[in-house]
């Protein structure tokens, strides 16, 4: 069953989902205006190719992820039920959604934006890794402070703008690593490998001091029906749990795949600098010689007995 909620309700069923009408409009504009791009617009755009199925693939299941963690139950359950759930939520919007999304947007439709004064300075700035590492954990930490935390509960303007905010730094968490635009590059693959590897230890300082608490951080869910049998303080820690170790895991999936990028193109500048090409119709490799023939000495003769 769908629904269409113009006011926040208090009931919660597996089988219903809500849609709130100010996220789904901007959902549906975002969706259309890549679709308008890649498709009958594309044209007005220098340097646009046709997108691969693999891209809109990617850039779809982002936008599904971003539904399903917004809306219906998962929504539902985080916003009146359940820590652990929106911790589910964060997880989701910060760390998975935002490289589907930017795997899935090739460079020239991004391009034009940096035409808009003062963007393009801003965005190399936030990039950089020391500045999206300090961005990112310190929005991440000050949100889940109890105070902070109640606040953006209690107050679904607040709630709303939380979610821009941690869905953006997602990007800027990712740009190091994912970056589609030359202008503002990548940065080198043994420094992504790095840069992820740090990025997650105060994610996991903020979760371990969740975990070993012995009182309810969050009242909130303290005041809210028990639908599960979990107590509050056995939901504050299956949270804090699902921030440690499904978090940690993405990071070193992203290290993972950094590491295979930077080696396959390791191998590749390797395989150029000797000479060797790639097979022809005949499938064989051809190698060129390390130095030229005329700098091998020749053999001395031995002499006969």
């Amino acid at each position: 069953m769908v629904a269409v909620a113009l006011l926040h309700g208090g009931t919660f069923s597996w089988s219903e989902w809500v849609l709130y009408p100010d996220f789904l409009g901007g959902w549906l504009i975002f969706g259309a205006a890549y679709l308008l791009i890649a498709g009958p617009l594309r044209r007005f755009f220098p340097g646009s190719e046709p997108v691969p199925a693999s891209q809109l693939a990617l850039f779809s299941a982002g936008m599904l992820l971003m539904l399903g963690s917004l809306q219906g139950p998962l929504h539902e359950l985080s916003d009146y039920f359940l820590f652990s759930a929106h911790m589910v939520q964060h997880l989701l919007v910060m760390l998975v959604m935002p490289p589907l999304l930017m795997m899935g947007t090739p460079g020239w439709m991004l391009r034009p934006l940096l035409r808009i004064p003062g963007l393009a300075a801003v965005a190399r700035v936030l990039t950089r890794p020391v500045v999206a590492f300090l961005l990112v954990n310190i929005l991440f930490g000050v949100w889940h402070f109890p105070g902070p935390y109640d606040l953006m509960m209690r107050d679904h303007l607040v709630h709303k703008g939380m979610h821009l905010m941690i869905m953006s730094v997602g990007m800027v968490l990712w740009w190091p690593v994912m970056s589609p635009l030359p202008e503002i590059p990548r940065i080198p693959g043994p420094l992504q490998m790095l840069y992820l590897f740090v990025l997650g230890i105060p994610m996991m300082v903020v979760a371990i001091v969740i975990v070993f608490g012995d009182r309810e951080f969050y009242p909130w869910y303290a005041q809210a029906p028990r639908i599960f049998p979990l107590s509050v303080l056995e939901d504050q820690r299956l949270g804090a749990l699902i921030m440690w170790v499904p978090g940690a895991l993405v990071m070193w999936l992203g290290i993972t795949f950094a590491y295979f990028r930077w080696s396959r193109r390791e191998i590749r500048e390797d395989q150029t600098f000797v000479g060797i090409d790639r097979p022809g119709e005949s499938g064989v490799l051809i190698a060129a010689p390390p130095f030229p023939e005329s700098s091998i000495p020749p053999r001395k003769k031995r002499k006969k007995d």
